[in-house]
């Protein structure tokens, strides 16, 4: 793996990348699928954190508007509301929920995915009362200190220890769910997120390439280059002050997923030709050479 890190151009494009999300929109868009809340469901309610919560857990080789779409409307059916409450699940059997979880396309892996879904309902419910917020509370707001346990608590299920949380622990989960925790559920009590990397899917890997902050040559699966990303995006924001506000990892999650989804994507993975630079609001940081970006392998030249 021949790779650099140009941290200088990242410290360039990061506050760019901010700025326009913020205002105009990166390709004119600045929602993301999470956003649209179910209808009944106020911001930052209990509620709101278990529908954030349990669906980021199995967001996972899945398109995330339809994923989110889908489990919006699980929610607003009646019959499947109960899949969103923890001490609800506890009286149901896995059947049930992998059986209920199909009803609107929430799970596209009927079995992994009702028992992610489950295990993390259950963790919350036996031992935070069903309300993660009282999870986040034993860690004392420390953002790595949740990861950490995230990735290190478990329970005994009757032959062994397991873990409490699945997928929810995850490299890219488990940081998307702090940035959904803190900006959409206003979740302002959480500290040290500056400590906390980027979350890196197909979307991020491929708009930090084409900008040219991970640059060189690689072939191979995605989760080495996906490391040198989350390391690239810390590099480039440590102590970066923008408009007295400290700029960190998570800041440029969105802005750059919009970039890919909506821009990068359509260039051309041989060439870099990208037939929507003209109108690209990253336009003068985009770089030339292959960059070709899938689920399970990732091919650049740059």
């Amino acid at each position: 793996m021949a790779l650099s890190i140009d941290s200088n151009r990242g410290r360039n494009i990061a506050p760019l990348l901010f700025a326009t999300f913020r205002t105009t929109g990166i390709h004119r868009q600045k929602n993301m699928p999470e956003d649209l809340l179910p209808n009944g469901v106020a911001p930052g309610t209990p509620e709101h954190i278990l529908f954030l919560t349990l669906t980021v857990s199995i967001d996972y080789q899945r398109d995330a508007p339809e994923l989110w779409k889908s489990s919006r409307k699980t929610y607003e059916d009646p019959e499947t509301r109960y899949l969103f409450s923890p001490k609800e699940i506890q009286s149901t059997t896995i059947a049930k929920n992998i059986q209920d979880m199909q009803r609107h396309g929430l799970s596209k892996k009927p079995t992994k995915d009702a028992w992610i879904w489950r295990t993390n309902s259950l963790t919350f419910q036996k031992k935070w009362s069903g309300d993660p917020v009282n999870f986040l509370a034993d860690c004392k707001f420390d953002a790595p200190t949740v990861l950490n346990r995230l990735r290190n608590d478990t329970h005994f299920d009757g032959y062994r220890l397991s873990p409490d949380y699945l997928y929810l622990k995850g490299n890219k989960i488990a940081p998307l769910w702090l940035r959904m925790l803190r900006d959409n559920a206003g979740v302002d009590t959480l500290v040290n997120m500056d400590q906390i990397p980027v979350p890196v899917d197909v979307h991020v890997a491929r708009a930090t390439l084409a900008l040219g902050v991970v640059k060189g040559e690689y072939q191979g699966i995605p989760e080495p280059i996906f490391g040198v990303i989350r390391k690239a995006w810390s590099e480039s924001t440590k102590d970066l002050i923008v408009n007295n506000r400290k700029l960190i990892s998570l800041d440029v999650d969105n802005p750059l997923w919009h970039l890919s989804k909506y821009g990068c994507t359509d260039r051309d993975p041989q060439s870099g030709r990208c037939p929507k630079k003209a109108i690209c609001e990253l336009r003068d940081f985009c770089i030339s050479g292959k960059v070709h970006v899938a689920a399970d392998m990732i091919s650049i030249e740059t």
